[in-house]
């Protein structure tokens, strides 16, 4: 019985020695007129691409083998990582790469500037998203780009925003950036109680946490779980106020405590 031809290669990592481009695990698609995913860009990638269409070419009548094959980055690509990289290649019937394990789930309160820029962001990366807000009309002109990202965002217009909190998964991140101090106290508050969440962040100012945690005190908190928040958000050393800007900042902060 014939088989069919492959519609691309495979090339998966499938060893790292030293310092290299990316690690082990990394694949990508390659077909005769597209390439999905990378191994790290450089040269080895550019290797990679030319030779999984040499064997495209030659798996077209029948598929054989996987083939690995082995390189030295310094000394045969010219590249400075310095390791030594195995790639496997392998015939595939599929032109998409399956989605990625999701790097965190965030559960994003606040749909004004910053979230909106913020979920631009992360509809690139492979995470999930319940992005939340009072306002239908918050979520008109979000502007995500049209086509869908690797992200799995859901909008969630609800009137009592600080009840999703319980309905978080365990370990999830919250961020609060409302349009209301007093919201963002009830939420921040809300996951504040819960002692099984990852990040929990608010936007603004030290002056603005320390009123909020003398609120909470009064109402009960206990004050280690206070030490638990983290605002102002966004990691050290960005001092542009723009959307976009504080965007970028908490993106790169959330990528560092799901341990990107």
């Amino acid at each position: 019985m014939a088989h069919a031809p492959p519609c691309s290669v495979e090339v998966r990592i499938a060893e790292v020695r030293g310092s290299a481009p990316r690690e082990t695990g990394a694949c990508m698609l390659v077909g005769p007129d597209f390439e999905r995913g990378s191994i790290g860009g450089g040269h080895l990638e550019w290797h990679a691409q030319r030779r999984a269409r040499e064997l495209l070419a030659q798996w077209c009548a029948e598929p054989g083998p996987a083939v690995r094959e082995t390189h030295a980055l310094g000394p045969s690509l010219g590249q400075c990582c310095g390791g030594v990289v195995t790639l496997e290649y392998a015939a595939s019937a599929l032109r998409e790469l399956p989605p990625a394990a999701p790097l965190f789930h965030l559960q994003l309160h606040g749909a004004g500037h910053v979230g909106r820029a913020l979920v631009r962001l992360l509809a690139t990366l492979p995470c999930q998203v319940d992005w939340v807000d009072e306002r239908d009309e918050a979520f008109a002109g979000a502007g995500l780009g049209g086509g869908p990202g690797p992200a799995r965002i859901r909008q969630l217009a609800v009137d009592e925003p600080q009840a999703e909190v319980e309905l978080a998964p365990a370990g999830a991140f919250v961020l609060v950036m409302t349009h209301s101090h007093e919201l963002d106290a009830r939420i921040c508050e809300a996951a504040l109680r819960r002692h099984d969440l990852g990040l929990v962040g608010l936007i603004g100012s030290r002056t603005k946490r320390a009123r909020f945690e003398h609120r909470w005190l009064a109402r009960g908190l206990a004050p280690q779980s206070l030490q638990r928040l983290v605002c102002p958000i966004g990691i050290p050393g960005i001092t542009g106020k723009q959307p976009e800007v504080l965007a970028l900042a908490v993106a790169a902060q959330l990528l560092q405590h799901a341990g990107c």
